[in-house]
């Protein structure tokens, strides 16, 4: 695994995380949600992994109060199998319980048993389930929680 190294995403990393984003995902999100997020949203957090000087990935979040919010997490899929997903997770981990955060939770698709199982290895276990969640196919969501 090559050097990565995590931290706060800023506006100008918006074009690659995009890209990622488009990569990732069947309905990714239009890019002014970004901009949108960082200049609007006090509760955003967004990071990114970088790998040299490329941004190899991303995670969103919304922290509020004691609770937090997992929004995206992706890993540009050329990069992908190298345990960047897993550093950024706890390193957004590891920001929010350092600024007061209690409880965090995400939704992940019913299939996606691979980011299932990283998410088991971090103590998120099964809250439920949201039915039809995702657009582009009406799959379901589980939802995962952890105690921090």
């Amino acid at each position: 695994m090559n050097k990565v190294e995590f931290r706060q995403m800023t506006e100008a990393d918006i074009d690659r995380v995009y890209e990622i984003d488009l990569l990732s995902f069947p309905k990714p999100w239009p890019k002014d949600i970004y901009y949108e997020e960082m200049q609007t949203n006090n509760f955003a957090r967004y990071f990114v992994a970088v790998v040299g000087d490329e941004i190899v990935g991303f995670c969103g979040s919304w922290m509020i109060l004691d609770e937090a919010q997992i929004t995206n997490i992706a890993i540009d899929p050329a990069y992908r199998g190298n345990h960047y997903g897993e550093g950024l997770f706890q390193y957004v981990l590891n920001y929010a319980v350092a600024n007061g955060v209690k409880r965090l939770s995400l939704e992940v698709r019913v299939s996606n048993l691979v980011a299932q199982r990283m998410y088991k290895k971090f103590g998120l276990l099964p809250g439920g389930i949201r039915k039809n969640y995702y657009t582009d196919n009406q799959e379901d969501a589980l939802v995962l929680w952890v105690n921090l």
